[in-house]
């Protein structure tokens, strides 16, 4: 599938698919991070946000990887295979956390490696997701109603028709759109190093285990957890127009010039403007003023708080 931008109208009638029908979505636009050898568990366990340990082969969780300030690097989805770990995040950034990641294996007996080629990823989601999935091997849930499938590369084009015939071929838009909905983050270049995980509610979608051991930032984050000190949520939003950009900074009444969060992710909306998911100063969030790009900016309209996330 293309990266390009759908027109606004196809962008629309895919997020509606999205909501109303059932989806499959090519992936191709996250990297796959392969992690394998004698000490990967113990690696892992060691760097991630997430109790890498208790992760059974077949299965998979959320995950973060922060500075040692304690703000994400990253977020992605771990998968526990046969032969080791893989990552799944998005592009962009695949490659310098590689690279960083590969710093600290010193004399571990750990291999990184792209593993992006060698298989394909597809997205499935929607009313009949379950039933779709039964049929691919080794099919992961990601909730009651999304799905990840990840194939050989040369089986790639036959799974994706076979998927194709039963739903609804779209673009990544629509599957970020059904990430949105779930409350799940996903960092991106401009946006790295710009939360904790609990300001991006990675604590709320199980993505942070607060009983393991160290792992980098994670005095922080056990910091921000028992002294209650987090100022910051994320939100699920909507505003009118085009999606925002990640990063792009809000603004409320009640810090005047100066940001009181931004934008993590954005896609269209299926009735029209965009759904995002927005860091923002819990006042503001209460308040319900915040504004996009500037003070006097396009009026932002909550539609989930953090509290409901974590019910829902």
């Amino acid at each position: 599938m293309s990266s390009a931008p759908l027109p606004a109208s196809e962008a629309r009638a895919q997020a509606r698919a999205a909501r109303d029908g059932t989806i499959v979505a090519d992936l191709s636009h996250n990297a796959l991070i392969e992690v394998s050898g004698d000490d990967a568990t113990a690696f892992l366990h060691a760097q991630f946000t997430n109790d890498v340990q208790a992760l059974p082969q077949g299965a998979a969780q959320w995950n973060g990887w922060c500075s040692a300030k304690g703000r994400l690097l990253a977020t992605f989805l771990l998968v526990k295979r046969a032969q080791g770990y893989l990552l799944l995040l998005p592009m962009e950034i695949a490659a310098p956390i590689a690279k960083r990641l590969g710093m600290f294996v010193l004399r571990s007996k750990v291999k990184i490696a792209d593993a992006s080629d060698r298989y394909a990823r597809f997205g499935i989601a929607g009313k009949e997701a379950a039933v779709l999935a039964a049929g691919i091997p080794d099919a992961i849930a990601l909730g009651n109603d999304r799905f990840l499938a990840i194939v050989p590369a040369d089986t790639a084009a036959a799974t994706l028709d076979r998927l194709a015939a039963s739903a609804t071929r779209v673009g990544r838009d629509a599957w970020e759109w059904t990430s949105i909905h779930a409350g799940i983050p996903t960092i991106v270049a401009a946006t790295q190093e710009a939360f904790v995980p609990q300001m991006a509610n990675f604590d709320l979608v199980g993505g942070v285990s607060f009983r393991k051991g160290c792992y980098p930032g994670q005095e922080i984050v056990a910091r921000t957890q028992y002294r209650g000190i987090l100022k910051r949520r994320m939100a699920l939003a909507h505003v009118p127009g085009d999606p925002p950009a990640p990063g792009q900074k809000v603004y409320s009444s009640a810090f005047g010039d100066q940001a009181a969060g931004e934008v993590v992710n954005a896609a269209p909306a299926p009735d029209g403007g965009a759904d995002l998911l927005v860091v923002a100063q819990i006042e503001s969030l209460r308040r319900g003023d915040l504004r996009l790009g500037s003070p006097d900016g396009t009026p932002i309209d909550i539609r989930r708080h953090p509290a409901e996330a974590s019910a829902s």
